[in-house]
C-alpha cells in the first residue's frame, strides 16, 4: 500500500484514538451498568441498566469496533510501520479482531437475550454475570492494547528484520556509509 501523506496520517491518527478511547470508555460504561444490575435488589434498576446496555449495544457496539478496527490496519498498511514487522502492531490487530469479532457476535447478543428475558420479568441468572465478565475483560484488553501501542516492545518481526535489513543494505552507498536520506527514510 502506498504510504499515506503526513496529513492524512495525522488525521488518521486522530480518528483512530478517537475512536479507540471511545470504545474503551463504551466498554467501561458497560461494565458500570452490568455491575450495577448485578448488585442491585431492585428489578427496575436492574431492567433499567439492561436496556441501557441494550442502547449502547445496538447503536455504538459495531461502528466504533469497526472503525477501531479499519483505521488502525489503514494505518498499519500506510505507514513504515506495517501490519507484519512489528510484533507488538501484529499484536495489536489480532487483539483488536479478535475483540471487535467477540464484542459484535457473542456481547452484543449476549446483551440482546439478557435485555429481553429481564423484560419478559425474569431473572437475568448467569447471562447476567456473563456481562460483568465480558466488559470487564474487554476493558483490560483494550488497556493492554493501549499499553503496547505506547511502549512498543518485542521489535521487529522475521519479516520486518528482513525489510529493515534489505532497506539498510540498499541505503549504503558506494563509500559502505548511509547517506543521511537513506537513513531518514528507515525510522517510522
Amino acid at each position: 500500500m502506498q504510504q499515506l501523506s503526513r496529513p492524512a496520517r495525522r488525521a488518521l491518527v486522530v480518528v483512530h484514538v478517537s475512536v479507540s478511547v471511545g470504545w474503551l470508555g463504551l466498554t467501561v460504561g458497560l461494565l458500570a451498568l452490568g455491575i450495577t444490575a448485578q448488585l442491585t435488589a431492585d428489578p427496575a434498576m436492574a431492567e433499567a441498566a439492561y436496556r441501557s446496555m441494550k442502547v449502547f449495544a445496538d447503536w455504538l457496539i459495531v461502528p466504533i469496533s469497526l472503525l477501531t478496527l479499519l483505521s488502525g490496519l489503514v494505518l498499519s498498511l500506510g505507514t513504515p510501520w506495517g501490519l507484519a514487522r512489528y510484533r507488538w502492531v501484529f499484536a495489536k490487530f489480532w487483539l483488536t479482531l479478535a475483540t471487535t469479532g467477540a464484542s459484535i457476535f457473542a456481547l452484543r447478543p449476549n446483551i440482546d437475550h439478557v435485555a429481553a428475558v429481564v423484560a419478559a420479568g425474569q431473572p437475568a441468572g448467569a447471562a447476567g454475570v456473563d456481562l460483568v465478565i465480558a466488559p470487564a475483560v474487554a476493558t483490560a484488553t483494550y488497556l493492554f492494547a493501549t499499553a503496547i501501542s505506547v511502549l512498543k516492545p518485542w521489535g521487529p518481526t522475521r519479516h520486518g528484520r528482513r525489510v529493515r535489513d534489505t532497506a539498510r543494505s540498499s541505503a549504503v552507498g558506494k563509500s559502505g556509509r548511509r547517506t543521511k536520506a537513506a537513513s531518514d527514510s528507515l525510522t517510522p
